[in-house]
C-alpha cells in the first residue's frame, strides 16, 4: 500500500469533483476547490473521520469494497478504479467487482435526476445504485448480499419480491427475467456469476427451470407498467431505459405524465421515504 500516493490520488480526485458534479447543491462560496471531505465520505458510506485519515497518510488499507465505494463517489473511470486498488496495495478488480463499478456516463445522468425513481443496475440485475424515489417505491437494495443482490435471484426465490408487480403481470416479468439472464449467460460465460446463477436457480425453482427451456433471449425493460407501492398502490409509470456500450449496465427512470394521479403518487414517494422496507 502506497500511503503517500492513494492520500495524494484521492485528494486531487476530490479536488477536481465540483457538487453539481455528483448531485449536490453548490451552496454558499467554498474557501477551497472540489468537493469537502465529508461530502465524499457521504457518497461512498463511510465516516469523515475514515476518509480523513487516507487523506492524511494515517488510515488502515482499505478493503475493495471500500475502495469500489471511494471509486463509485469520485466518479472514476474503469482505469482510475484500477489505479486506486493497485496503490492501495489491492489487486486491479476481477471481472465479478468490476461488474459492480458503476459507469460514470450513468451515474453523471443519475446525479441529476432527483424528482422521479431513477436506478443504475448490471445485467445479472444487481442494483448498483439508486436516488431516494427508487429507495422508497423499491426499498434499499444494498441491505441484499450474497446471490440475494441480483434481482433475478430473488425474483425466484422470495416470493415478497413479486409484490411490486400486479398478479397479472407477474408471468411476463418471471419471463423478462429469464430472457435477461440469458442474454448476461451468453455474454459472461457458464463460468460466470451468471453462470452460477443459473445453476443455483435450476436447483431451487422449477419454474425458472420450466422458462429456462423455452430459451428466450432480450436486453429490455417494459416501456409501460404498472407497480404497486404498499401505502400508495398502484402506479402506472413509464420505463425509459439507456444502456452502456457493452449492455452490461442500464439507467432506468420511472415517470408518469404531469398533472396525472401516478404523477402525484411519485412526489409522494418523497415524502414516504424507505419506512415501508424496514424489517
Amino acid at each position: 500500500m502506497d500511503r503517500a500516493e492513494l492520500a495524494a490520488f484521492l485528494r486531487r480526485r476530490r479536488e477536481e469533483l465540483r457538487p453539481e458534479d455528483v448531485g449536490l447543491p453548490a451552496g454558499a462560496r467554498r474557501r477551497a476547490p472540489g468537493l469537502r471531505r465529508e461530502e465524499v465520505a457521504s457518497l461512498a458510506a463511510m465516516s469523515t473521520d475514515y476518509y480523513t485519515r487516507l487523506e492524511q497518510q494515517r488510515g488502515p488499507q482499505p478493503s475493495e469494497q471500500m475502495l469500489a465505494a471511494l471509486a463509485r463517489a469520485l466518479r472514476l473511470s474503469d482505469d482510475e478504479r484500477d489505479y486506486l486498488f493497485l496503490v492501495a496495495g489491492r489487486n486491479a478488480p476481477s471481472p465479478q467487482l468490476t461488474g459492480t463499478h458503476v459507469a460514470p456516463a450513468l451515474q453523471r445522468v443519475l446525479d441529476r435526476l432527483d424528482d422521479t425513481p431513477a436506478l443504475i443496475l448490471n445485467n445479472l440485475g444487481e442494483v448498483l445504485v439508486q436516488n431516494r424515489f427508487a429507495e422508497a417505491l423499491y426499498g434499499d437494495s444494498s441491505r441484499f448480499t450474497g446471490l440475494a443482490r441480483s434481482g433475478i435471484y430473488r425474483w425466484f426465490t422470495d416470493p415478497g419480491e413479486r409484490l411490486i408487480y400486479p398478479e397479472h403481470d407477474r408471468e411476463r416479468q418471471s419471463r423478462a427475467q429469464v430472457a435477461n439472464l440469458r442474454a448476461a449467460y451468453a455474454a459472461m460465460g457458464p463460468k460466470s456469476r451468471a453462470g452460477e446463477l443459473v445453476r443455483v436457480l435450476h436447483r431451487e425453482s422449477a419454474e425458472f427451470a420450466a422458462i429456462w427451456e423455452r430459451h428466450e433471449v432480450a436486453k429490455r425493460f417494459e416501456d409501460h407498467k404498472v407497480l404497486v407501492h404498499p401505502q400508495l398502490g398502484e402506479i402506472e409509470v413509464d420505463c425509459q431505459a439507456l444502456f452502456t456500450e457493452d449492455q452490461s449496465q442500464a439507467l432506468l427512470v420511472l415517470t408518469a405524465p404531469p398533472r396525472t394521479e401516478a404523477f402525484d403518487k411519485i412526489q409522494l414517494l418523497g415524502v414516504l421515504g424507505t419506512e415501508n422496507f424496514v424489517s
